[in-house]
């Protein structure tokens, strides 16, 4: 997700992504390690999109509390 997308989106919607993102990670994680996924490299994809939304986020967040 491209980091313009994601500035488009509202707090609420964000800390959804992130929750769901993080589920993902997790599941990626077990299925790599029981041999399931055949591209790891999705899971360094995924978090560094989850990396780029809590960035926002916290942008976001800081903005609102001043």
């Amino acid at each position: 997700m491209k980091i313009a997308d994601i500035r488009k989106l509202s707090t609420q919607d964000l800390t959804k992504q992130t929750t769901s993102l993080r589920e993902e990670i997790a599941d990626l994680k077990r299925r790599s390690h029981m041999g399931e996924v055949q591209n790891v490299r999705l899971i360094r994809a995924k978090r560094k999109d989850l990396a780029r939304m809590l960035t926002i986020l916290g942008e976001q967040l800081s903005k609102e509390s001043m």
